[in-house]
């Protein structure tokens, strides 16, 4: 798409986003001060520039950034509602940008710069993911090619792909959630029609999600000039992705066998014989497999990691404590001490489950766009698949009929009290139908397998 018809589509986006969000959302609690020069990081990290249109990161966030999502989210600083009953958020948080949101109802309880525009590492997978997860049957085969493993980035990530060897589809999903690796990551995207037509795709279905803060520029995170993303809309892709079966599979696993070189006996009785070799490979995400400082974290689901030179280290996750799901994103901890990321998204995850439901938000996850101002479920219908529905539509796997339905329905009954409400009851229905909008389950989402 041509960068001027792109960035007119993109401002029109987040304009009727930020009226949206402004029109429904009430006015709240003073923000938090905007942080001091010592409350970021010192400098720009180094390597190739890709932290802002005109170059590296800034080392403190835009005076003005995206609202999608409620006003509040655009100012720069740490916003929360803190009140009677609120526990006080940590105060040893060190990351430039962290958001913590419910992931069904879509309340962002607290955030942190959450629209600044900042390097994604790996973690763009999840958008990568969500675009290209629904293309492929995982049983599909596949044998590589030289050209398929063309242009990975020097010091890449890799699984361990192999020339002329055949994968499964599921194989290659296996080596993107839990090895990060790009090789697997390029052999997808040229199944899909090559590394452009991906990266088209990404765009595109980011703006559907109205992640509107991200360019894609690499379909696998690696830096690139241009190539931004933002906490929120790091956590609008967890949130999108997990809507489907295999995603929260594949972004829960913690180990798997994986397919390695083809080798023939050259002697013996089974002289001649091909045989497949295989080697073990363990999720990179700490809090899902555990470490020597960081614990496998209570309920954790998910999502997924990254790391590159630009980024520093980012991270979502999505974790499950007495009924209530959340999703945190962390991006580069300025602190630089051993999985730093993972200690500052568990201090994020006790906080929030302590905080749900006493904490007034701050802001919301908007839903896709295909699913605004409608009734249905989200994902239902042609825009479901591109808001993230399990084959073709989320809406079965709703727990209960949309409230906004229901309402209507049951409207029909006395004429007299329908003609004497009928302005209350639009306000409410209009409403009523925003939230169902938001409210998107996540089915079975920690109900993982049994740890190897």
């Amino acid at each position: 798409m041509p960068a001027p018809k792109k960035t007119a589509r993109r401002s029109l986006l987040v304009t009727t986003a930020v009226l949206s969000s402004l029109a429904l959302t009430a006015p709240l609690s003073y923000a938090a001060p905007s942080p001091s020069p010592s409350d970021s990081p010192s400098g720009s990290p180094s390597g190739s520039p890709s932290g802002s249109p005109s170059g590296s990161p800034s080392a403190t966030p835009p005076a003005g950034m995206s609202s999608v999502g409620g006003e509040r989210l655009g100012q720069a600083g740490t916003q929360v509602n803190l009140a009677s009953g609120v526990p006080v958020l940590p105060k040893d948080l060190t990351a430039r940008s962290w958001i913590v949101s419910d992931a069904e109802s879509g309340d962002v309880l607290a955030a942190h710069n959450a629209h600044w525009r900042l390097p994604p590492a790996s973690t763009l997978k999840m958008l990568f993911a969500d675009t290209v997860l629904p293309k492929f049957p995982k049983t599909e085969k596949h044998k590589v090619v030289p050209t398929d493993l063309a242009g990975i980035g020097s010091g890449s990530s890799l699984v361990g792909i192999k020339e002329n060897e055949t994968y499964t589809v599921h194989d290659l999903w296996l080596g993107v959630f839990l090895r990060s690796g790009n090789d697997a990551v390029h052999v997808l995207s040229q199944m899909n029609g090559g590394i452009d037509t991906t990266v088209d795709q990404m765009n595109a279905h980011a703006e559907e999600l109205q992640a509107l803060d991200t360019d894609v520029i690499s379909p696998d995170g690696y830096d690139a000039p241009g190539q931004v993303s933002s906490a929120y809309d790091l956590t609008l892709f967890a949130r999108s992705g997990l809507q489907k079966k295999d995603f929260r599979e594949y972004c829960s696993t913690v180990s798997a066998k994986f397919p390695g070189q083809t080798t023939k006996a050259k002697k013996g009785k089974n002289k001649g014989r091909t045989t497949r070799e295989s080697f073990e490979i363990q999720n990179t995400n700490r809090l899902l497999s555990g470490d020597s400082d960081v614990s496998v974290y209570p309920g954790i689901a998910g999502v997924k990691n990254g790391n590159t030179t630009n980024a520093g280290a980012t991270f979502t996750g999505v974790a499950e404590r007495g009924g209530k799901v959340l999703l945190v994103t962390v991006m580069n901890p300025e602190k630089s001490e051993h999985n730093e990321v993972y200690k500052e998204t568990s201090k994020l995850f006790d906080w929030g489950f302590k905080a749900v439901g006493k904490v007034q938000p701050v802001g919301e996850l908007v839903p896709p766009r295909g699913s605004a101002g409608s009734s249905a479920q989200p994902g239902t219908g042609a825009s479901g698949q591109a808001g993230g529905g399990e084959n073709g539509g989320a809406s079965s796997q709703a727990s209960s009929k949309p409230v906004a339905s229901a309402t209507a329905g049951g409207g029909s009954g006395g004429m007299g009290i329908a003609l004497s409400i009928a302005g209350g009851v639009l306000v409410l229905l209009a409403g009523a139908a925003f939230l169902v909008n938001r409210r998107w389950p996540l089915p079975d989402l920690v109900r993982r397998r049994t740890r190897p």
